[in-house]
């Protein structure tokens, strides 16, 4: 598979954005452009924005679960979940995925590609290189500032949420999903690392405020007990 759903190639940042790190334009529209790059921000810094792990020193920089060497992967790919998830959501889709240009620090073993599901709200992976492997899916929703119109899209971002989520879960009804993802989230809130496991399944939320928040399914690694 290509770096990208369908094969689409790297997008390049702008250069005057290269010090804060590997921004993608996901539209020319200038006025999206703010949207554009607060996303990208989150996308491509949701490694970095998590929580420390207990015993990590103060001054270490905070590594995602994915990023971490022999981190799982889904036994799927992009092209697959797509096809699956757009079949069992007709009425909340999600279009192709396109590679975000890496940063020099990220790591060479993953590709990260992004798909723009309205103004405010964008779906990211990463993906394993070689195998096109899944080893993260994630929602970002970047609210709004006027509350009445902010509603509406939250809305919208939990359905996107829970239908992610319904791919993981099929078991799970419709209602019972939206109630699960909305229980994730009020957990989550403020918070720049929540995680709740489900089986081999993680499920992630990265609470940055008004920046946004991101709500991620990951697979976990699961071993066997000691006797």
């Amino acid at each position: 598979m290509s770096a990208s759903d369908n094969g689409a190639g790297s997008l390049t940042p702008p250069s005057v954005l290269a010090l804060i790190g590997a921004i993608f334009v996901i539209d020319a529209v200038y006025t999206m452009l703010r949207k554009t790059i607060a996303i990208a921000c989150l996308l491509l810094g949701i490694g970095s924005a998590w929580a420390d792990p207990p015993d990590a020193p103060a001054n270490a920089s905070p590594t995602a679960p994915y990023l971490l060497a022999g981190a799982p992967t889904f036994d799927l790919t992009v092209v697959k979940f797509r096809e699956k998830y757009n079949r069992d959501n007709p009425t909340l889709p999600i279009g192709e995925f396109r590679a975000i240009a890496t940063t020099e620090d990220d790591t060479p073993l993953l590709t990260r590609a992004a798909s723009k599901l309205n103004e405010n709200l964008y779906a990211s992976t990463a993906l394993e290189k070689g195998t096109g492997k899944i080893k993260t899916l994630q929602i970002t929703h970047l609210p709004l500032q006027q509350s009445n119109e902010e509603k509406a899209a939250r809305t919208i971002a939990v359905s996107y949420m829970a239908a992610l989520m319904r791919q993981f879960e099929p078991t799970l009804t419709v209602e019972k999903s939206l109630g699960k993802v909305t229980n994730l989230l009020e957990k989550g809130k403020g918070q720049r690392f929540y995680q709740q496991q489900v089986g081999a399944i993680r499920y992630v939320v990265a609470d940055n405020g008004d920046k946004g928040v991101t709500f991620a399914v990951e697979p976990v690694k699961l071993t066997l007990s000691e006797p």
